[in-house]
């Protein structure tokens, strides 16, 4: 019988494999739009795969959950991986809308199935260990801040490196200038980091088949196609009633939802502004990069902070209500300022931008550890896309909100006074409802011919 691992073997490696997931998505965030446009896509075209990314997301969240309880977090977390180092290949590489649609359709697809095998692996390890009881707070803190360096570190690194390959200062001379024409226009300078990120996310695939053994689940028979498929829509359902029928998972969703209207507003908003404060796109494109590391740093120290909140304050519950309550403030702040020029109210918004992601950081693990106190291995990876199509679908929402009503203060008010309900709904105290029994919510054992498997086998930030 193969040992368990330990808790702190297990949340190294849940961080690792977190690092390793997402430091390509912060490579090639900076130069995403760029590359876009460089290959002659209009910014309403950009925008249009942008909406195709999101609705495969959103469509795929559940089931992908549902499919993960029931085959197993390695393999769905393997997939994710292999899906995304395709996704990511293709959309570096590729010249035409065809190609392009189908990169961000795989992306949509690798982004879902990644939304919460590694999280859920990471608790039933430990639990398989250490017990129901086990602390979980310190493991989600660390996953948490490992996410968050990954993406500050790989946003630094992925937008210094075309500007390191144009050695030629427009001569075309320059080492991407070199590569650009040996490839005959396929790799341009802004394609490195996307394929640096590819090269990564093979990397994180085996890290997945090695590092992380399948823990323990309830018995089951041997697989077949067909009860797999039947598995998941059954359990899917189960993980739907957790959110009508439990308090406390409904509220974890209702702040996810929240913390995606603030992100999208940010998202959305704070580009624009960088650029008014710079006077130039390019400049404020630079203004924002660095913005978007620093909330990333932000997010990283509240999440390394969370176990602390959660002490100082008498519990995750009480942490969250702290934790979004921050994050609430900062917005309001970088509504206000929107009003005034200069630098003083500049600085303000900074420190503003600063509290939101601070205040996310430290809430975050503290709310899913509730949340994987409230439901059993059977749904969990389940309720954690629950929780992730809540803050996808709240974002998408309000950023169509913000992006109608006129520019100044207005629009960044949605987004806060979404965060303090969030926070609000941890006024009340909580008590956890004990989760349910290994095996409880997912449907029967099919017999023994068609059953399912054990296998040897995984946002939030958005």
């Amino acid at each position: 019988m193969r040992r368990l691992l330990d808790p702190a073997t297990a949340r190294r490696r849940f961080a690792g494999v977190t690092f390793l997931f997402w430091l390509p998505v912060g490579l090639y965030l900076p130069s995403q739009v760029l590359l876009l446009t460089e290959r002659g896509l209009g910014l309403a075209v950009v925008a249009g795969l942008y909406a195709v990314y999101s609705v495969t997301v959103s469509v795929m969240e559940l089931p992908t959950g549902g499919l993960s309880d029931v085959v197993g977090r390695r393999a769905v977390l393997a997939a994710a991986g292999l899906v995304n180092v395709c996704a990511l290949i293709l959309l570096v590489l590729g010249t035409t809308l065809w190609a392009l649609t189908a990169a961000m359709l795989l992306m949509g697809l690798g982004r879902a199935l990644s939304s919460g095998p590694a999280e859920a692996w990471y608790v039933d390890t430990v639990q398989a260990h250490s017990g129901d009881g086990a602390d979980l707070r310190d493991g989600l803190a660390r996953g948490g801040t490992a996410c968050a360096v990954a993406l500050a570190a790989g946003t630094l690194a992925g937008g210094a490196l075309p500007l390191l390959l144009d050695t030629g200062n427009g001569s075309g001379t320059g080492l991407g200038d070199r590569l650009a024409r040996a490839t005959d226009g396929l790799v341009l300078p802004l394609s490195v980091p996307g394929l640096l990120g590819a090269a990564v996310g093979v990397g994180h695939v085996v890290y997945v088949l090695t590092a992380l053994p399948e823990p323990p689940r309830p018995p089951r028979t041997p697989a077949s196609a067909r009860s797999v498929l039947s598995g998941v829509p059954a359990t899917i359902v189960a993980g739907l009633r957790l959110g009508v029928r439990q308090s406390l998972v409904r509220r974890v969703l209702l702040t996810a939802a929240a913390a995606g209207a603030a992100l999208a507003t940010i998202e959305l908003l704070a580009p624009v502004r960088s650029a008014r404060l710079t006077g130039a796109p390019e400049s404020g494109a630079v203004l924002f990069a660095a913005l978007a590391c620093g909330g990333f740093l932000c997010t990283a120290a509240g999440s390394h902070g969370a176990p602390l909140v959660a002490r100082l304050t008498g519990g995750s519950a009480p942490a969250a209500l702290a934790g979004l309550a921050v994050s609430g403030a900062g917005l309001l702040l970088l509504g206000v300022t929107a009003a005034f020029d200069g630098t003083p109210p500049a600085v303000l918004a900074a420190g503003g931008y600063a509290l939101v992601y601070l205040g996310l950081g430290a809430a975050g693990p503290n709310e899913n550890d509730l949340l994987h106190r409230a439901v059993g291995s059977a749904t969990r990876a389940t309720a954690l896309s629950a929780q992730s199509l809540a803050l996808q679908s709240a974002g998408a929402l309000a950023g169509l909100v913000a992006g109608l009503l006129p520019a100044g203060p207005l629009p960044w008010l949605p987004g806060a006074l979404a965060l303090l309900a969030g926070a609000a709904l941890w006024a009340v105290r909580v008590r956890p409802r004990p989760a349910a029994p290994a095996g409880a919510g997912h449907p029967p054992p099919a017999p023994r011919s068609a059953g399912e498997v054990l296998p040897g086998t995984d946002t939030a930030t958005r």
